[in-house]
């Protein structure tokens, strides 16, 4: 995937996705129309903070790391040379301020993920960590005691209805 923009592969994936909707809305030549609510309203738009604004980080375990690394950078083209591949993005609202996502390989001894058993963990980044966690707290979610502040941002880390860990990261440049 050398040479190919990302937004080149990004407009081919939603032509993909469009076209892969249309067929399976379709059946036996006829159109079938989805569901609709029985009263239609306008999303409603979120104000207030601790708002996820994307996906922060993937991440993995593997046991063969440096050969899945290899894997990953031939056939999908992400190179990922120890320290994580870096997938630039901008936040919706506010175009100018590019994001980025982290997508990286951990060892299957990594105890990062603990206490969850999960082999992966998913990165949220968002707008304002202490605002989701007070409200997360009152929603009765299990939030983990560690924190971690770190030169590039704030992280804590929350459990969902099966155990597995979510990392949740307030960038710097997301400061409240």
């Amino acid at each position: 995937m050398q040479g190919i923009p990302w937004s080149t592969i990004a407009l081919s994936s939603l032509l993909l996705m469009s076209m892969l909707l249309n067929s399976a809305c379709s059946k036996g030549g006829q159109k079938v129309q989805s569901p609709q609510p029985e009263e239609s309203k306008p999303p409603v738009k979120m104000e207030q903070r601790g708002r996820i604004l994307g996906i922060g980080g993937i991440f993995f375990k593997s046991a063969n790391r440096g050969q899945m690394r290899e894997w990953y950078s031939k056939h999908l083209g992400l190179a990922d040379k120890g320290e994580g591949v870096m997938l630039p993005w901008r936040e919706h609202d506010n175009p100018q301020k590019e994001q980025v996502t982290v997508w990286t390989i951990f060892p299957t001894s990594s105890d990062y993920f603990d206490p969850s058993h999960a082999p992966s963990m998913i990165n949220y980044s968002l707008d304002d960590l202490d605002a989701l966690l007070d409200r997360l707290k009152q929603e009765g979610v299990k939030i983990d005691a560690k924190r971690m502040d770190e030169s590039y941002g704030r992280f804590a880390w929350i459990h969902d209805l099966d155990g597995n860990e979510i990392e949740l990261w307030q960038p710097l440049s997301a400061k409240p």
